[in-house]
Protein backbone atom coordinates (compact mmCIF):
# COMPACT_ATOMS: atom_id res chain seq x y z
CA UNK A 1 0.00 0.00 0.00
CA UNK A 2 1.26 3.32 -1.00
CA UNK A 3 1.98 6.25 1.41
CA UNK A 4 -0.65 8.10 -0.25
CA UNK A 5 -3.42 4.80 -0.65
CA UNK A 6 -2.79 4.67 3.36
CA UNK A 7 -3.20 7.89 4.25
CA UNK A 8 -6.66 8.02 2.61
CA UNK A 9 -7.61 4.96 3.73
CA UNK A 10 -6.72 6.22 7.62
CA UNK A 11 -8.59 9.71 6.76
CA UNK A 12 -11.76 7.47 5.42
CA UNK A 13 -11.80 5.19 8.66
CA UNK A 14 -11.21 8.20 11.29
CA UNK A 15 -14.47 10.26 9.60
CA UNK A 16 -16.35 6.55 10.07
CA UNK A 17 -15.10 5.80 13.56
CA UNK A 18 -16.43 10.14 14.66
CA UNK A 19 -19.33 9.41 12.32
CA UNK A 20 -20.90 6.50 10.59
CA UNK A 21 -23.13 7.96 9.01
CA UNK A 22 -20.94 10.64 7.60
CA UNK A 23 -19.07 8.38 5.28
CA UNK A 24 -19.70 8.16 0.92
CA UNK A 25 -21.90 5.44 2.21
CA UNK A 26 -23.19 5.70 5.38
CA UNK A 27 -26.44 5.58 4.13
CA UNK A 28 -26.50 2.03 2.91
CA UNK A 29 -23.38 0.63 5.77
CA UNK A 30 -22.87 1.00 9.52
CA UNK A 31 -19.12 0.36 10.71
CA UNK A 32 -18.49 -0.27 14.07
CA UNK A 33 -16.18 1.56 16.38
CA UNK A 34 -14.13 -1.68 17.03
CA UNK A 35 -13.92 -2.86 13.52
CA UNK A 36 -12.19 0.21 12.77
CA UNK A 37 -10.02 0.74 15.33
CA UNK A 38 -8.91 -3.00 13.71
CA UNK A 39 -8.19 -1.81 10.71
CA UNK A 40 -6.55 1.36 11.92
CA UNK A 41 -4.40 -0.63 13.45
CA UNK A 42 -3.82 -2.47 10.32
CA UNK A 43 -2.87 0.80 8.30
CA UNK A 44 -0.63 1.84 11.03
CA UNK A 45 1.17 -1.32 10.49
CA UNK A 46 1.22 -0.90 6.78
CA UNK A 47 2.27 2.67 7.84
CA UNK A 48 5.14 1.04 9.45
CA UNK A 49 6.13 -1.58 6.20
CA UNK A 50 6.30 1.16 4.21
CA UNK A 51 8.36 3.80 5.64
CA UNK A 52 10.45 1.18 7.87
CA UNK A 53 14.29 1.83 8.23
CA UNK A 54 16.81 -0.47 8.71
CA UNK A 55 20.67 -0.43 10.15
CA UNK A 56 23.24 -2.37 8.79
CA UNK A 57 26.84 -3.40 9.46
CA UNK A 58 28.05 -5.95 6.93
CA UNK A 59 27.56 -6.56 2.99
CA UNK A 60 24.85 -9.28 3.20
CA UNK A 61 22.66 -7.02 5.29
CA UNK A 62 23.38 -3.93 2.33
CA UNK A 63 22.75 -6.25 -0.42
CA UNK A 64 19.44 -7.33 1.15
CA UNK A 65 18.32 -3.57 2.15
CA UNK A 66 18.96 -2.34 -1.09
CA UNK A 67 17.03 -4.59 -3.02
CA UNK A 68 14.46 -4.31 -0.71
CA UNK A 69 14.50 -0.81 -0.67
CA UNK A 70 10.74 0.79 -0.75
CA UNK A 71 9.04 4.70 -0.32
CA UNK A 72 10.12 6.24 2.80
CA UNK A 73 12.87 3.93 3.52
CA UNK A 74 15.79 5.26 5.60
CA UNK A 75 18.91 2.79 5.03
CA UNK A 76 21.69 3.60 7.74
CA UNK A 77 25.05 1.99 7.25
CA UNK A 78 27.18 1.48 10.52
CA UNK A 79 31.07 2.01 10.18
CA UNK A 80 33.50 0.53 8.14
CA UNK A 81 34.38 -1.01 4.87
CA UNK A 82 31.87 -2.56 2.60
CA UNK A 83 32.77 -3.77 -1.04
CA UNK A 84 31.84 -2.23 -3.97
CA UNK A 85 29.47 -3.09 -6.83
CA UNK A 86 26.18 -2.15 -5.26
CA UNK A 87 23.66 -2.39 -7.51
CA UNK A 88 19.82 -1.12 -7.30
CA UNK A 89 17.57 -1.30 -10.38
CA UNK A 90 14.05 0.22 -10.06
CA UNK A 91 13.94 0.52 -6.45
CA UNK A 92 12.52 4.40 -5.98
CA UNK A 93 10.91 6.22 -3.60
CA UNK A 94 8.94 9.30 -4.33
CA UNK A 95 8.71 12.98 -3.78
CA UNK A 96 7.46 12.93 -0.03
CA UNK A 97 9.16 9.51 0.33
CA UNK A 98 12.38 9.44 -0.96
CA UNK A 99 14.51 6.47 -0.32
CA UNK A 100 17.45 7.47 2.27
CA UNK A 101 20.58 5.59 1.78
CA UNK A 102 23.32 7.52 4.88
CA UNK A 103 25.26 6.97 7.43
CA UNK A 104 24.46 5.94 10.67
CA UNK A 105 27.41 8.19 12.00
CA UNK A 106 27.75 10.80 10.07
CA UNK A 107 31.01 11.97 11.99
CA UNK A 108 32.54 8.66 10.76
CA UNK A 109 30.80 7.44 7.34
CA UNK A 110 31.42 4.07 6.05
CA UNK A 111 33.57 3.92 3.00
CA UNK A 112 32.29 1.69 0.08
CA UNK A 113 35.77 0.33 -1.25
CA UNK A 114 36.36 -0.99 -4.57
CA UNK A 115 34.59 -3.23 -7.32
CA UNK A 116 33.70 -1.96 -10.75
CA UNK A 117 30.89 0.78 -9.57
CA UNK A 118 30.81 1.72 -6.12
CA UNK A 119 27.09 2.08 -6.77
CA UNK A 120 25.10 2.48 -8.74
CA UNK A 121 21.35 3.13 -9.40
CA UNK A 122 19.53 1.81 -12.31
CA UNK A 123 15.94 3.13 -13.39
CA UNK A 124 15.46 4.62 -9.32
CA UNK A 125 13.54 8.16 -8.58
CA UNK A 126 13.71 10.04 -5.73
CA UNK A 127 16.88 8.36 -3.75
CA UNK A 128 18.94 10.54 -1.37
CA UNK A 129 22.61 9.02 -0.95
CA UNK A 130 24.07 11.03 2.10
CA UNK A 131 27.46 10.83 3.98
CA UNK A 132 29.08 8.45 2.46
CA UNK A 133 32.79 7.27 0.96
CA UNK A 134 33.21 6.13 -2.36
CA UNK A 135 36.84 4.99 -2.54
CA UNK A 136 39.26 2.77 -5.55
CA UNK A 137 36.67 1.87 -7.93
CA UNK A 138 38.00 0.81 -11.25
CA UNK A 139 34.73 2.03 -13.42
CA UNK A 140 32.74 4.69 -11.58
CA UNK A 141 32.63 5.58 -7.81
CA UNK A 142 29.01 6.08 -8.69
CA UNK A 143 26.65 5.23 -11.60
CA UNK A 144 23.25 6.87 -11.79
CA UNK A 145 21.05 6.29 -14.89
CA UNK A 146 17.56 6.15 -15.83
CA UNK A 147 18.07 2.19 -16.50
CA UNK A 148 18.40 2.87 -20.55
CA UNK A 149 14.56 4.59 -20.66
CA UNK A 150 15.59 7.70 -22.66
CA UNK A 151 12.29 9.10 -22.31
CA UNK A 152 12.16 8.43 -18.90
CA UNK A 153 14.70 10.65 -17.13
CA UNK A 154 15.29 9.31 -13.06
CA UNK A 155 14.00 11.98 -11.07
CA UNK A 156 14.88 13.59 -7.59
CA UNK A 157 18.30 12.32 -7.12
CA UNK A 158 20.01 13.82 -4.38
CA UNK A 159 23.66 13.54 -3.10
CA UNK A 160 24.57 14.72 -0.31
CA UNK A 161 28.00 15.09 2.13
CA UNK A 162 30.07 12.13 -0.05
CA UNK A 163 33.34 11.77 -0.60
CA UNK A 164 34.31 10.14 -4.39
CA UNK A 165 38.28 9.27 -4.48
CA UNK A 166 41.22 7.55 -6.28
CA UNK A 167 38.54 6.03 -9.11
CA UNK A 168 40.60 5.13 -12.57
CA UNK A 169 42.78 6.27 -12.57
CA UNK A 170 42.93 6.88 -16.08
CA UNK A 171 40.68 6.42 -18.84
CA UNK A 172 36.83 6.93 -19.00
CA UNK A 173 36.19 6.21 -15.11
CA UNK A 174 34.16 9.02 -13.33
CA UNK A 175 33.95 10.10 -10.13
CA UNK A 176 30.25 10.57 -10.30
CA UNK A 177 28.31 8.94 -13.86
CA UNK A 178 24.80 10.25 -14.23
CA UNK A 179 22.63 9.18 -17.46
CA UNK A 180 19.29 10.40 -18.06
CA UNK A 181 18.52 12.52 -14.69
CA UNK A 182 16.18 15.54 -14.02
CA UNK A 183 15.73 17.55 -10.95
CA UNK A 184 18.71 16.31 -9.14
CA UNK A 185 21.18 18.24 -6.60
CA UNK A 186 24.75 17.68 -5.62
CA UNK A 187 25.68 19.35 -2.73
CA UNK A 188 28.88 19.64 -0.20
CA UNK A 189 30.36 16.72 -2.05
CA UNK A 190 34.36 16.25 -2.68
CA UNK A 191 35.68 14.19 -5.60
CA UNK A 192 39.68 13.69 -5.52
CA UNK A 193 41.51 11.88 -8.20
CA UNK A 194 39.65 10.13 -10.88
CA UNK A 195 40.13 9.14 -14.68
CA UNK A 196 37.52 11.03 -16.91
CA UNK A 197 35.29 13.03 -15.39
CA UNK A 198 34.66 14.30 -11.63
CA UNK A 199 30.88 14.00 -12.72
CA UNK A 200 30.07 13.07 -16.17
CA UNK A 201 26.61 14.03 -16.94
CA UNK A 202 24.82 12.65 -20.43
CA UNK A 203 21.28 14.04 -20.82
CA UNK A 204 20.48 15.45 -17.30
CA UNK A 205 18.58 18.35 -17.06
CA UNK A 206 17.07 20.82 -13.99
CA UNK A 207 19.89 19.99 -11.84
CA UNK A 208 22.28 21.85 -9.27
CA UNK A 209 25.84 21.30 -8.28
CA UNK A 210 26.50 23.59 -5.19
CA UNK A 211 29.57 23.52 -2.66
CA UNK A 212 31.38 20.80 -3.88
CA UNK A 213 35.18 20.67 -4.36
CA UNK A 214 37.28 19.01 -6.78
CA UNK A 215 41.19 18.30 -6.28
CA UNK A 216 43.18 16.31 -8.87
CA UNK A 217 45.89 14.19 -7.35
CA UNK A 218 48.97 12.90 -8.84
CA UNK A 219 48.98 9.61 -11.15
CA UNK A 220 45.53 10.18 -12.31
CA UNK A 221 44.09 11.73 -15.61
CA UNK A 222 41.42 13.82 -14.70
CA UNK A 223 40.42 14.74 -18.40
CA UNK A 224 37.38 17.38 -16.91
CA UNK A 225 35.83 18.36 -13.38
CA UNK A 226 32.06 18.15 -14.14
CA UNK A 227 31.46 17.45 -17.48
CA UNK A 228 27.93 18.55 -19.21
CA UNK A 229 27.21 16.82 -22.01
CA UNK A 230 24.53 14.70 -24.76
CA UNK A 231 21.73 17.50 -24.64
CA UNK A 232 22.13 18.60 -20.99
CA UNK A 233 20.00 21.53 -20.06
CA UNK A 234 19.44 23.77 -17.55
CA UNK A 235 21.98 23.06 -15.06
CA UNK A 236 23.42 25.16 -12.90
CA UNK A 237 27.26 25.02 -11.13
CA UNK A 238 27.63 27.16 -8.07
CA UNK A 239 30.11 27.99 -5.52
CA UNK A 240 32.30 25.32 -5.81
CA UNK A 241 36.08 25.08 -5.56
CA UNK A 242 38.78 23.72 -8.49
CA UNK A 243 42.09 22.92 -7.68
CA UNK A 244 44.50 21.03 -10.41
CA UNK A 245 40.98 19.63 -11.57
CA UNK A 246 42.17 18.01 -15.07
CA UNK A 247 42.57 19.57 -18.68
CA UNK A 248 39.46 21.06 -18.10
CA UNK A 249 38.14 22.27 -14.82
CA UNK A 250 34.71 22.14 -15.85
CA UNK A 251 33.21 21.02 -19.72
CA UNK A 252 29.94 22.74 -20.79
CA UNK A 253 29.00 20.43 -23.50
CA UNK A 254 31.59 17.61 -25.26
CA UNK A 255 31.36 14.97 -28.30
CA UNK A 256 28.24 12.23 -27.81
CA UNK A 257 27.17 9.59 -29.68
CA UNK A 258 23.93 10.26 -30.98
CA UNK A 259 22.23 6.93 -29.49
CA UNK A 260 23.04 8.48 -26.39
CA UNK A 261 21.49 11.91 -26.01
CA UNK A 262 18.83 12.80 -23.66
CA UNK A 263 16.41 14.18 -25.56
CA UNK A 264 16.82 11.78 -28.88
CA UNK A 265 17.24 14.39 -31.56
CA UNK A 266 18.78 17.21 -29.51
CA UNK A 267 20.68 19.20 -31.49
CA UNK A 268 23.13 20.68 -29.04
CA UNK A 269 25.51 19.05 -26.36
CA UNK A 270 24.57 21.02 -23.77
CA UNK A 271 22.05 24.43 -23.21
CA UNK A 272 21.74 26.81 -20.71
CA UNK A 273 23.92 26.25 -18.17
CA UNK A 274 24.79 28.64 -15.31
CA UNK A 275 28.57 28.61 -13.49
CA UNK A 276 28.53 31.16 -11.15
CA UNK A 277 31.08 31.83 -7.79
CA UNK A 278 33.35 29.05 -8.23
CA UNK A 279 37.39 29.46 -7.30
CA UNK A 280 39.71 27.34 -9.68
CA UNK A 281 43.33 27.41 -9.41
CA UNK A 282 45.57 25.46 -11.81
CA UNK A 283 44.35 22.81 -14.48
CA UNK A 284 45.11 23.34 -17.82
CA UNK A 285 41.85 25.37 -18.38
CA UNK A 286 39.11 26.20 -16.27
CA UNK A 287 36.39 26.23 -18.81
CA UNK A 288 35.94 25.20 -22.08
CA UNK A 289 32.56 25.43 -23.86
CA UNK A 290 31.92 22.79 -26.34
CA UNK A 291 28.70 22.37 -29.16
CA UNK A 292 27.07 25.01 -26.03
CA UNK A 293 23.49 26.86 -26.91
CA UNK A 294 23.80 29.70 -24.57
CA UNK A 295 25.82 29.62 -20.79
CA UNK A 296 26.44 32.11 -18.48
CA UNK A 297 29.86 31.61 -16.61
CA UNK A 298 30.14 35.16 -14.26
CA UNK A 299 31.35 35.68 -10.76
CA UNK A 300 34.28 33.47 -10.75
CA UNK A 301 37.52 33.94 -9.63
CA UNK A 302 40.89 32.14 -11.62
CA UNK A 303 44.02 32.05 -10.73
CA UNK A 304 47.19 30.67 -12.67
CA UNK A 305 45.39 27.77 -15.48
CA UNK A 306 48.52 26.00 -16.82
CA UNK A 307 47.70 26.41 -20.66
CA UNK A 308 44.20 28.62 -21.66
CA UNK A 309 41.74 30.54 -19.36
CA UNK A 310 39.09 29.10 -21.59
CA UNK A 311 38.44 27.44 -24.62
CA UNK A 312 35.74 27.83 -27.16
CA UNK A 313 35.18 24.27 -29.40
CA UNK A 314 33.17 22.23 -31.99
CA UNK A 315 33.67 18.84 -31.47
CA UNK A 316 30.33 17.57 -32.48
CA UNK A 317 30.26 19.09 -36.64
CA UNK A 318 27.27 16.98 -37.77
CA UNK A 319 25.49 19.59 -39.89
CA UNK A 320 22.05 19.99 -37.85
CA UNK A 321 24.09 20.56 -34.66
CA UNK A 322 24.03 24.02 -33.30
CA UNK A 323 27.34 26.18 -33.35
CA UNK A 324 28.59 26.48 -29.79
CA UNK A 325 27.33 30.29 -29.15
CA UNK A 326 25.27 32.55 -26.58
CA UNK A 327 27.83 32.59 -23.37
CA UNK A 328 28.44 35.33 -21.43
CA UNK A 329 31.80 35.34 -19.28
CA UNK A 330 31.72 38.66 -17.06
CA UNK A 331 32.75 39.90 -13.83
CA UNK A 332 35.32 37.02 -13.51
CA UNK A 333 38.35 37.95 -11.87
CA UNK A 334 41.83 36.17 -13.41
CA UNK A 335 45.15 36.07 -12.74
CA UNK A 336 47.62 34.19 -15.15
CA UNK A 337 51.38 34.03 -15.86
CA UNK A 338 51.24 34.94 -19.79
CA UNK A 339 54.70 32.78 -20.05
CA UNK A 340 52.75 29.60 -18.60
CA UNK A 341 49.63 29.91 -21.39
CA UNK A 342 49.56 28.88 -24.58
CA UNK A 343 46.94 32.07 -25.37
CA UNK A 344 43.94 33.21 -23.20
CA UNK A 345 41.39 32.21 -25.37
CA UNK A 346 41.54 28.64 -26.96
CA UNK A 347 39.92 29.41 -29.92
CA UNK A 348 39.20 25.76 -32.11
CA UNK A 349 38.19 26.31 -35.66
CA UNK A 350 36.81 23.05 -35.75
CA UNK A 351 33.00 23.43 -37.07
CA UNK A 352 33.53 27.39 -36.74
CA UNK A 353 31.89 28.47 -33.24
CA UNK A 354 29.91 31.25 -33.58
CA UNK A 355 32.47 33.81 -31.76
CA UNK A 356 30.61 36.90 -32.35
CA UNK A 357 27.89 35.86 -29.87
CA UNK A 358 30.51 35.20 -26.90
CA UNK A 359 30.15 38.44 -24.80
CA UNK A 360 32.81 39.46 -22.33
CA UNK A 361 32.07 42.24 -19.85
CA UNK A 362 33.54 44.01 -16.68
CA UNK A 363 36.10 40.89 -15.99
CA UNK A 364 39.36 41.63 -13.94
CA UNK A 365 42.45 40.60 -15.82
CA UNK A 366 45.74 40.86 -13.96
CA UNK A 367 49.31 38.71 -15.74
CA UNK A 368 51.52 38.40 -12.89
CA UNK A 369 54.52 38.26 -14.81
CA UNK A 370 53.27 40.92 -16.83
CA UNK A 371 51.53 43.94 -15.57
CA UNK A 372 51.28 46.20 -18.36
CA UNK A 373 50.08 43.27 -20.75
CA UNK A 374 47.34 41.88 -18.89
CA UNK A 375 44.66 42.83 -21.04
CA UNK A 376 43.90 39.75 -23.25
CA UNK A 377 43.43 38.61 -27.23
CA UNK A 378 39.41 38.21 -26.93
CA UNK A 379 36.65 36.71 -29.29
CA UNK A 380 34.71 40.28 -29.25
CA UNK A 381 35.97 43.26 -27.51
CA UNK A 382 34.91 43.52 -23.70
CA UNK A 383 33.25 46.22 -21.97
CA UNK A 384 34.14 47.71 -18.80
CA UNK A 385 37.14 45.06 -18.36
CA UNK A 386 40.21 46.07 -15.67
CA UNK A 387 43.38 45.27 -16.42
CA UNK A 388 46.97 45.62 -14.75
CA UNK A 389 45.64 46.47 -11.38
CA UNK A 390 47.39 43.30 -8.70
CA UNK A 391 44.13 42.08 -6.66
CA UNK A 392 47.11 40.84 -4.15
CA UNK A 393 45.80 37.38 -4.12
CA UNK A 394 46.94 35.01 -1.03
CA UNK A 395 46.14 31.26 -0.51
CA UNK A 396 44.87 29.51 2.78
CA UNK A 397 46.08 26.06 3.87
CA UNK A 398 43.71 24.01 1.19
CA UNK A 399 45.46 25.86 -1.92
CA UNK A 400 42.29 27.97 -1.77
CA UNK A 401 42.24 32.10 -3.04
CA UNK A 402 41.30 34.74 -1.03
CA UNK A 403 41.59 38.27 -2.30
CA UNK A 404 43.35 41.44 -0.69
CA UNK A 405 42.08 44.55 -2.65
CA UNK A 406 38.88 45.68 -1.81
CA UNK A 407 37.75 46.74 -5.30
CA UNK A 408 38.97 43.31 -6.52
CA UNK A 409 36.88 41.94 -4.08
CA UNK A 410 33.76 42.62 -5.79
CA UNK A 411 35.06 40.50 -8.97
CA UNK A 412 35.07 36.89 -8.85
CA UNK A 413 33.33 34.67 -6.63
CA UNK A 414 30.76 36.22 -4.02
CA UNK A 415 30.91 35.09 -0.58
CA UNK A 416 34.98 33.82 -0.47
CA UNK A 417 37.54 35.51 1.69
Amino acid sequence: MSPFNVQVVKEFLVGASANPSATPTGRVMSVSRRCVRFLLGLVALASQAVAADVTVGDGASLHAALRDAKPGMTIRIAPGAYPGDLFVKGNSGTADAPIIIEAANPADPPTVDGGENGIQLSGCSHVVLRNLRFRGQTGNGLNIDDGGKLESPAAGIVLEWLHVSDVGPRGNHDGIKLSGLKGFRITDCIVEGWGGGAIDMVGCHDGAIERCTFRGKDGFEQSTGPQLKGGTSNVAIRRCDFVDAGQRAINVGGSTELPYFRPPGATWEAKNITVEDCRFVGGEAAVAFVGVDGAAFGHNTIVRPRAWVLRILQETVRPEFVRCRDVTFERNLVVYRRGELREVVNRGMNGQPQFETFRFAENWWYAEDDPPRSKPELPTAEKGGVYGRDPEVTFDERGLPAIGDLRAARYGARGAP
